[in-house]
């Protein structure tokens, strides 16, 4: 099976952390050359020197506001200019705020879109250019599996990850011709910051402990535990390799089993 990525270049996003630092770990131990994207400079530092290296690979970390969108389309631009194209685009950002649909404005919807879907694409615009020309491209985005199943209390969240995965079953048709596949990963509770703030936020709510909400939670999943941020970025490593050409426009569950939806 072959896994390699010498040679090509991976942007993630929200990597200074949780599951876009392992994404950028993976991809790297593969053989790419990873650009690292959060607003945290010393974090990302601490990540990128953590990364495995060869001499063929040169990572980096590009420490800005990704929501500041002059700024970002200015900054990956420069980046396409200086390093060529980007083979590998992950798209991964922090979740909207809990809470139920019916009680959220406007302008948390619009926020959330802008933060998901606008973001993204311009990333896309930056790099699916680049991708054409080289005949190989990987567009993966770190959504959720309310893709398949909503989530209570996560409203917005539920809105916007199914638009963004109509957004990415779109392009995968469109691009797919070129060489480019566009997929979701759909992740499970996961060992992260976001994890723990959604069982602080059940808790509160309710007035469980927070050994409580957890429990419950871990009743929820057949395998009776939450994910590594690894198990996640194992995942996104397989569809950013040669492996994985004829993947194209898929959800991919990592959730140990808590989805009962078959499609």
């Amino acid at each position: 099976m072959d896994m390699s990525l010498k040679g090509k270049r991976a942007f993630v996003c929200g990597a200074s952390r949780g599951i876009g630092r392992a994404v950028a770990h993976e991809l790297a131990l593969l053989g790419a050359s990873v650009i690292l994207l959060a607003r945290d400079a010393q974090a990302l530092d601490e990540a990128v020197a953590s990364l495995p290296t060869s001499e063929e690979q040169s990572h980096q970390a590009l420490a800005l506001d990704m929501y500041n969108e002059a700024l970002l389309i200015h900054s990956v631009n420069n980046l396409v200019d200086n390093l060529g194209a980007i083979h590998i685009l992950v798209n991964n950002t922090a979740g909207p705020a809990s809470g139920t649909l019916v009680d959220s404005d406007v302008d948390s919807l619009a926020k959330a879109f802008k933060n998901h879907i606008v973001i993204s694409h311009h990333l896309m615009h930056a790099f699916q250019p680049g991708m054409r020309t080289e005949g190989y491209g990987r567009i993966i985005n770190i959504v959720s599996t309310s893709v398949k199943q909503p989530i209570e209390g996560l409203g917005v969240s539920n809105t916007i990850r199914g638009a963004m995965a109509s957004w990415s079953k779109t392009l995968a048709t469109e691009l797919g011709q070129y060489g480019i596949t566009v997929n979701n990963v759909l992740p499970g509770a996961t060992e992260t910051e976001r994890l723990t703030s959604i069982i602080s936020g059940r808790a509160a709510k309710t007035g469980a402990t927070l050994a409580d909400v957890r429990l419950e939670m871990l009743r929820e999943i057949p395998a009776g535990r939450f994910a590594s941020p690894f198990e996640i970025a194992n995942a996104v490593a397989f569809l950013a390799s040669p492996a994985a050409a004829y993947i194209n426009g898929t959800n991919i569950l990592v959730d140990g089993g808590r989805t009962r939806a078959l499609s």
